[in-house]
């Protein structure tokens, strides 16, 4: 490994964040345009959400990489379920898919502050930065979808 590791890593999560930002972008101007309260109510209930179960995941015991594997597999399902939507009407696929990505982002949450907790290697931190941002983001683009419904 070469001895500056972490400015790639700090580089490649600055790449990835521009990218990711730029992406969204659309979404983003298309609710603030059409439906600004989802945007205010999906970033509030994000904040409310990372707080409580960070906060939890940061402060248990307990090891929480048994739940990290189990709710890994459970959004491998969530993205096979999310194609079938694609293809197949369920009613209420949607708040189902949605709700249950929100159960899984729980437990990833609490698993990625308990890493943040143990990590005494600064190395790890872009990664742990960029699964924690990955978990707000996910979560938020759920409860987005969720307070949205009424309005489409």
């Amino acid at each position: 490994m070469p001895t500056n590791y972490g400015a790639v890593l700090i580089a490649l999560l600055l790449a990835f964040g521009i990218t990711l930002g730029l992406a969204l972008a659309p979404t983003l101007v298309y609710y603030a345009s059409t439906n600004p309260q989802a945007l205010w109510q999906a970033g509030g209930a994000t904040a409310l959400f990372i707080a409580g179960f960070g906060a939890a995941g940061y402060a248990t015991r307990r090891d929480l990489s048994g739940i990290a594997r189990l709710c890994f597999w459970a959004l491998i399902a969530l993205i096979v379920f999310g194609i079938v939507l694609i293809f197949v009407r369920i009613p209420g696929g949607e708040l189902i898919y949605s709700v249950l990505g929100l159960v899984i982002f729980a437990g990833l949450t609490m698993f990625d502050f308990q890493r943040l907790r143990r990590s005494k290697d600064i190395n790890s931190a872009p990664l742990l930065a960029a699964s924690i941002f990955l978990d707000a983001l996910n979560v938020f683009l759920f409860f987005l979808r969720i307070f949205s419904r009424g309005s489409n």
